[in-house]
């Protein structure tokens, strides 16, 4: 932020929609910025594009695609400690975001219940971090911001 503001420049702000959606994220840490590039693409989606980038010749490293993700506080965590499988857990955001999918509707699709729950009240109760977030790009139909209006007392949904 100190370097956007010497040099006049715009602070990019790299957090994913599932990180977004789960709370995943420090206010005024990892969460600042001034446009969110990414906010609007799942985590799964952030793998796909940097693969696409990629496809001619290695311009994002392959280590750091490679590499289990990680908010990177303590030594050695994953961010599997805290939350499901991507692959899992971006079906679920995808249903109850984009598909506005209740845990009934989502549970009966086949995924856990109390994975579904727990995810659920993630989301429910992060909107105020949401809330207090750059403004993003959207390219879903269901972007957070201007997008997706709820409450930022989300907990009652929970």
């Amino acid at each position: 932020m100190a370097i956007s503001n010497k040099f006049g420049y715009i602070l990019l702000n790299t957090s994913n929609k599932s990180e977004l959606a789960t709370g995943y994220g420090t206010l005024y840490g990892d969460m600042a910025g001034g446009l969110g590039v990414l906010g609007d693409c799942y985590k799964l989606q952030v793998y796909a594009l940097a693969n696409y980038i990629n496809r001619h010749r290695e311009i994002i490293p392959t280590n750091i695609i490679d590499k289990a993700p990680s908010a990177e506080l303590r030594p050695n965590q994953k961010d599997s400690d805290s939350l499901p499988d991507y692959a899992v857990l971006d079906q679920i955001l995808y249903q109850y975001i984009e598909k506005r999918q209740g845990p009934a509707e989502i549970k009966a699709l086949g995924f856990n219940a109390a994975l579904v729950d727990r995810t659920l009240k993630m989301v429910n109760t992060n909107e105020y971090k949401r809330n207090q977030f750059c403004p993003i790009i959207r390219v879903s139909p269901k972007a957070f911001g201007v997008g997706r209006r709820v409450p930022i007392v989300g907990k009652y949904l929970s």
